[in-house]
């Protein structure tokens, strides 16, 4: 057993052992260099290098990340078997958020482990903004390990571009629910079927591959669940989901409720109703996603990789649910930025079933991936190892722009998360028809939540505050740090 937070033995290999980069292949014999994989995804299919035996010192663990897609935290009911899985056998992250609530530039980060201001994917219209030597993948694809991606990548990336850094690929773009349109490794191709069970069944095909190529796997498994427009399964079409009596944020919808909250989200009145047919279609097609993780659960096992083998299951942020009369992401608030992380790696000490409430972002998942394999990042990480339980933070960063996907304004802005507490400034800036910021990036309105009193946030205390009363709840001190996390490493 490997004990927590320790470095696993690494065992350099040379690339005709198919354990860097150089195994990454046009034509099965000649290497790809990084830049041309970072510059132009290689066309048609890749060759994998000759299979390749482990040797008996290469304790590194196969690395599973399984991705949802808008999935907010109160889905437990769909996930029964998961939760047996990863919460009974491995730990549950309870303090976990997406550091940007929207999709691409959430994945940036999770691929990157840096905020979205340092990887520069700042809406879902630029995803080749993102520096692809920055990735989690070229990493451990680089030291040796067999790559695969399945699923959703990055929003609107074309379909034809390979995406870098991977063995083997099932990309879908554009994502459907039903009878998609994917890129095979290299051949783009409709496949009949549901998205989750096409992208899980090759997924587990990969892992099968493990039998005779023995070199420790990374998989990405990015399913559409639980994103609008949602299509469950047919069979899950009509699926009886428990009733849902709502949360008091969801209540607060009224002008005269929010006077506290910013502009555009006073004019916001989605109501209960429509949050609660929300729900119960995300629930509806996150059983699927729940059968999935069963078949995994037994692919590994069959193999012999349960106890080796680290797995997170996560989601690319939260969604509100008509909390504050928003039925959507991209706001401030715990519904869309605290999402499901569960962690299960039993040969590396996370195998017991407790809980860690630890502040934690997507910016953490790169970062845990590469020590779980003892590689030494070689690119900057706004994120920590979760594996070092003495990795801890105080406060934990949040950023979103008003992008050209919103006709009307939802204010660009950056929220300074801590235990119990949470600010938040919104500013004049827009992101311009390359997905860059515009603006004189005036600060137009602020928020400060006692997340220990009012954890559904309804009482902004900012709102009609003195300065004395400022300094008490030491807002300057929280400004000035925002200021800072803002600016850091950019």
């Amino acid at each position: 057993m490997v004990a927590a937070g320790a470095a696993v033995p690494f065992v350099s290999r040379a690339a005709g052992d198919g354990g860097a980069e150089g195994s990454r292949t046009d034509a099965g014999n000649t290497p790809a260099t990084d830049e041309a994989l970072t510059a132009a995804p290689a066309a048609g299919r890749v060759v994998s290098p000759t299979p390749y035996r482990r040797r008996r010192s290469d304790h590194r663990p196969n690395i599973l990340l399984v991705l949802t897609d808008d999935q907010p935290k109160e889905t437990d009911w769909a996930l029964p078997q998961t939760l047996d899985w990863l919460g009974g056998h491995g730990v549950s992250f309870g303090r976990a958020h997406a550091n940007t609530p929207l999709c691409a530039p959430s994945r940036a980060s999770i691929m990157s482990g840096r905020y979205a201001h340092n990887h520069g994917v700042l809406d879902t219209r630029h995803p080749y903004h993102l520096d692809q030597r920055t990735t989690v993948q070229r990493q451990l694809h680089m030291a040796g390990y067999r790559t695969g991606l399945f699923g959703k990548y990055l929003n609107l990336w074309h379909t034809g571009d390979n995406p870098p850094h991977f063995d083997d690929w099932l990309l879908q773009e554009p994502v459907a629910y039903y009878n998609g349109h994917y890129n095979d490794n290299g051949t783009v191709r409709n496949i009949p079927g549901y998205n989750t069970t096409v992208i899980k069944d090759r997924a587990l095909a990969f892992m099968e591959a493990s039998r005779v190529d023995e070199r420790p796997w990374f998989a990405y498994v990015a399913t559409r669940s639980a994103h609008e427009l949602n299509i469950p399964e047919r069979r899950y079409a009509h699926a009886r989901v428990p009733d849902w009596e709502g949360r008091p944020s969801v209540f607060e919808r009224d002008t005269s409720d929010k006077a506290d909250k910013p502009p555009f989200l006073r004019r916001a009145h989605h109501s209960f109703a429509q949050g609660k047919a929300l729900r119960e279609r995300q629930l509806r097609t996150l059983l699927s996603v729940d059968d999935a993780m069963r078949d995994i659960r037994e692919k590994l096992r069959s193999l012999g990789q349960l106890e080796n083998t680290l797995v997170l299951f996560t989601s690319d942020h939260g969604l509100c649910w008509g909390d504050h009369g928003w039925l959507r992401k991209s706001v401030p608030y715990r519904p869309s930025l605290e999402v499901p992380f569960q962690l299960s790696w039993p040969a590396g000490g996370f195998g017991s079933g407790s809980v860690d409430d630890r502040l934690t972002g997507l910016v953490d998942i790169a970062p845990t991936f590469l020590a779980a394999a003892g590689i030494t990042p070689d690119t900057p990480h706004d994120g920590h190892s979760l594996l070092d339980r003495h990795n801890d933070r105080t406060h934990l960063l949040a950023e979103w722009w008003w992008n050209r996907q919103d006709k009307q304004p939802i204010h660009t802005w950056a929220s300074y998360i801590g235990k119990s507490e949470q600010y938040t400034e919104y500013y004049r800036t827009r992101l311009d028809k390359r997905g860059r910021p515009r603006g004189s990036g005036k600060v137009l309105f602020r928020e400060y939540y006692d997340l220990a009193e009012d954890p559904y946030q309804l009482g902004n205390r900012l709102h009609g505050a003195s300065k004395e009363q400022e300094r008490k709840l030491g807002v300057p001190e929280l400004a000035r740090q925002l200021a800072a996390a803002r600016r850091a490493g950019s």
